[in-house]
């Protein structure tokens, strides 16, 4: 009994210490892919930043690819759990809250977020994808979803009767809106916080998309 005992604690053990490999190995192969690029990273610097050995990169991952893909999974949840992001708590707070004005402000702040984990991955692939025609392909799977994702979230705001602008033109507004690229330029180029940020984010949204609202507010 013992030994049976032991034997699931060595096997508890040993699924822990892989799962915690696999976290470092996507957190180092984030970090390096943002500070060098996806094309200049070898997956020997990865795991020799994650402290393991390349074969352990290999077994987990198979290629550089899928690590860049689970690496942006792992960056647009928060973690590795396999929940869709509009499952998640925060995104379903943000569809709870009634009014529209309020909705939009909560996931200014939830999609800053995001930015935060996002944002520097996004253009790395995005340079990734002008040399390799596999990065492109990732590139356009990101941008679908994305595009899916806000259609979901005009959708229901159409649904509250305060969309001020068609359906499809709110889906536009947030696409364009969503990718990093704002992101980058005010908190990392031009130094706002965070909170300045998703503050700024909420008030275009809110201006442009939601029905009786004096620009002036």
């Amino acid at each position: 009994m013992a030994e049976g005992v032991k034997r699931r604690y060595d096997s508890t053990r040993r699924t822990a210490q892989a799962h915690e490999n696999r976290l470092r190995i996507l957190e180092a192969a984030h970090a390096l892919f943002v500070a060098q690029g996806y094309g200049a990273t070898t997956v020997a610097e990865v795991a020799a930043a994650a402290g393991v050995a390349p074969e352990t990169v290999y077994a987990a991952f198979r290629t550089k690819l899928t690590l860049l893909r689970r690496a942006w999974d792992l960056a647009v949840g928060g973690d590795d759990r396999e929940v869709h992001l509009l499952e998640r708590p925060e995104l379903r707070e943000v569809f709870d809250e009634p009014d529209l004005r309020a909705r939009l402000a909560r996931f200014a702040r939830v999609n800053t977020a995001i930015m935060q984990r996002t944002a520097g991955l996004r253009l790395a692939v995005e340079h990734a994808a002008d040399g390799d025609p596999a990065a492109g392909e990732l590139l356009a799977e990101i941008d679908r979803a994305r595009l899916d994702a806000m259609g979901v979230h005009a959708r229901a705001a159409a649904a509250t009767g305060r969309l001020a602008v068609p359906e499809a033109t709110c889906q536009d507004v947030l696409v364009a809106t969503t990718d990093g690229a704002l992101w980058r330029t005010l908190v990392e180029r031009r130094g706002w916080s965070d909170e300045d940020y998703a503050g700024w984010l909420a008030r275009l949204w809110v201006a442009t998309l939601v029905e009786g609202v004096d620009v002036g507010e």
